[in-house]
């Protein structure tokens, strides 16, 4: 297979990609970034763009499965509308040049607790990425919503703080639907849920996401793993 990949530079996609350089299921693994990365192996070809003129680079939008694992904070962004860019608009533009470049299989990292109707602006703008790109109607569409990820040497204040707080209820036996994700368990669920042989609309969240991390999807029921919704 032929992966794509946006966000390779932080902390689920720098997992991803090692992962998908490792893995012999990918003879080819394409990453789009703004700057050119210190990585070199024979089945990676690095793509530097400029996000903001599509036109010089959609054709490139080409190969089997497409990985998104673009994002920003807001303290990074500077404003809401410059986040929004990055995580709203960049990786819808790559979900519709890589369906009309006949990709099959998109797979997006969003977020738990995303919704379209969210009363905040960062769930609410995952909801929204959610309901626009499976409005593009991919043959098979991935939606990851993962809890808090362990990233490694964070420096995100708030998040470490969430972490700890999580943990500590966790180990009193409170919230254990939130159990906070190592980046590179995502990065395998991921990965495993590029093997998946039927279409649909799926949504992996929870301890499906460490269910799907430990095996090739195909080898547990649909039910057991996801939470599917028909397809549109």
């Amino acid at each position: 297979m032929n992966a794509l990949l946006i966000g390779a530079t932080g902390a689920t996609g720098k997992d991803l990609l090692d992962l998908l350089l490792k893995d012999d299921s990918f003879d080819q693994v394409d990453i789009f970034v703004r700057r050119d990365l210190a990585v070199q192996h024979e089945k990676l070809k690095i793509h530097v763009i400029d996000f903001t003129k599509p036109d010089q680079w959609k054709h490139l939008v080409k190969g089997d499965v497409l990985f998104s694992c673009l994002g920003t904070t807001l303290k990074e962004a500077g404003s809401k509308e410059a986040q929004w860019k990055v995580d709203y608009d960049y990786q819808y533009q790559f979900a519709k040049f890589a369906k009309e470049n006949h990709v099959n299989h998109f797979v997006l990292v969003s977020s738990g607790f995303s919704s379209s109707n969210s009363l905040f602006f960062y769930t609410r703008m995952k909801g929204q990425l959610e309901e626009a790109v499976k409005d593009l109607d991919f043959p098979k569409l991935s939606i990851f919503n993962p809890p808090v990820l362990i990233r490694k040497n964070s420096d995100r204040t708030m998040e470490v703080a969430g972490l700890k707080a999580i943990q500590l209820f966790n180990k009193i036996g409170i919230l254990q639907y939130q159990k906070p994700l190592p980046t590179e368990i995502l990065a395998q669920a991921m990965i495993n849920s590029s093997q998946l042989k039927e279409n649909g609309i799926f949504r992996i969240k929870g301890k499906a996401i460490w269910k799907c991390a430990q095996q090739i999807i195909n080898e547990y029921s649909i039910e057991q793993i996801l939470c599917q919704t028909a397809p549109k």
